[in-house]
């Protein structure tokens, strides 16, 4: 596990600007509906290669957001030995989430998560698929004792 720190960029809807810190509000690919679950993006090319997988489903008026984090336990799903040496395939992290939730059955990647935070993991490092080279981070948990700190940049 690793250390995280940096500025991250959200998109999110501006009716939902003061609650962008309150993670998703609908199913992810990491995250059922009703987990709480923070997406954020290591740079600003991240969001938009991010947002092509919502297309269908958001406000084409999206607000980036920055925010300062400070993460440790994140798993770097990156790293596909280190992955395969704890016992999670990296093929389940990244099979289609979407059409999953769509037919009824729980994603693989949902499973991934459950396994990561069996080991403690406070969130993970998450590779673009939509452009090789970008990275995302997801928190699973955020903003309480012992787990990271986000907190928003106020915009100039």
């Amino acid at each position: 596990m690793r250390a995280v720190t940096g500025v991250f960029y959200r998109a999110v809807d501006p009716a939902y600007r003061d609650t962008a810190l309150a993670g998703s509000r609908s199913a992810g690919r990491y995250s059922p509906p009703d987990v709480p679950t923070l997406y954020l993006s290591s740079s600003p090319e991240g969001v938009a290669a991010a947002m092509i997988a919502h297309a269908d489903d958001r406000t084409p008026d999206l607000e980036v957001l920055q925010f300062e984090v400070e993460a440790g336990r994140i798993i770097d799903l990156r790293d596909h030995e280190a992955l395969e040496s704890i016992g999670v395939s990296p093929a389940d992290a990244a099979a289609d989430w979407q059409q999953a939730v769509a037919t009824g059955d729980t994603p693989p990647s949902w499973k991934v998560r459950e396994a990561l935070q069996s080991l403690g993991a406070h969130g993970l490092i998450d590779p673009s698929r939509k452009q090789p080279g970008l990275w995302h981070l997801t928190l699973f948990n955020w903003n309480a004792d012992g787990v990271p700190r986000v907190w928003q940049i106020p915009a100039r």
